[in-house]
């Protein structure tokens, strides 16, 4: 492993955890994705003055991409950058909500969040459970992901966050960065980045206001590690499955046009 890809961009925050800004990590071609445009996080509930104060100056953020399900938004609330006027919220769950869960006996913000049920199979389609369920992202809630792509490509820096920044988040942004040509290893390496926050995400959860996260923390052994194994793995089904993310952003509508600012807002020219 290179020390590029060891290095990790971690951000302090007084109200959160496992944020770290994305930028610095070379594509394919040369260039390289910009520092303060985007970042990734576990859920911003619990922000201080100074944490948002950070967030507009010294990043300069203007969009949240909130992954969490509706009955997450409810139970726990929008979080405080939803009250900053120039910073816009753009919540796009990867679950689907409301009125299709109904006939379940647990809402779909309970299940698997952090953790694997004990009654879900070791192996999906001859793949690993965990990925088939991060493959299910993308067949459940596709308009989400590229509105989240799209959110990305505005002018200014986007905060992307689910509740533990660890699955939701860590498949959102891989699939960005893979679309704007980092490689599978750096890719890979920023997601397995979260394994040294799992105490700390454990932690924060519990400081929740409702009992939303319970079942999750009460089996907190039993959440998978984020590993580069299993985001290569992901990365690899997306390629088999759909020629790569770029491929399955061309059956959602994605345009050349939409490509090009993604990339522009993200991406520093080639030296």
């Amino acid at each position: 492993m290179t020390s590029d890809i060891a290095r990790v961009n971690w951000v302090q925050l007084e109200g959160t955890v496992n944020v770290r800004d994305v930028g610095g990590v070379p594509t394919e071609d040369g260039s390289r994705v910009r520092r303060g445009v985007l970042l990734r996080s576990a859920n911003l509930q619990h922000l201080t003055e100074d944490d948002i104060r950070a967030l507009r100056e010294d990043f300069g953020i203007r969009r949240v991409v909130d992954l969490r399900t509706d009955t997450e938004v409810s139970k726990e609330g929008p979080g405080p950058l939803h009250a900053v006027p120039e910073i816009a919220i753009h919540h796009l769950s990867l679950y689907p909500d409301g009125t299709m869960f109904l006939d379940q006996p647990e809402p779909p913000s309970q299940v698997g969040l952090l953790s694997q049920p004990a009654e879900e199979p070791e192996s999906v389609d001859g793949r690993p459970a965990f990925v088939a369920h991060y493959l299910r992202y993308l067949q459940l809630r596709p308009e989400s992901i590229v509105a989240a792509f799209r959110a990305v490509a505005e002018p200014g820096g986007t905060i992307v966050h689910c509740a533990a920044g660890k699955d939701r988040t860590g498949v959102v942004v891989a699939l960005i960065l893979s679309a704007v040509g980092v490689s599978a290893e750096f890719i890979a390496a920023d997601y397995a980045a979260t394994e040294e926050q799992i105490e700390a995400i454990a932690a924060h959860l519990r400081r929740s206001t409702s009992d939303l996260y319970s079942r999750e923390m009460s089996k907190s052994d039993r959440i998978p590690p984020p590993s580069t194994e299993l985001m290569l793995t992901v990365l690899d089904a997306i390629e088999q499955d759909f020629g790569g993310i770029n491929g399955w952003l061309a059956t959602q509508g994605w345009t050349e046009l939409d490509a090009r600012r993604l990339r522009e807002r993200l991406l520093e020219p080639a030296a």
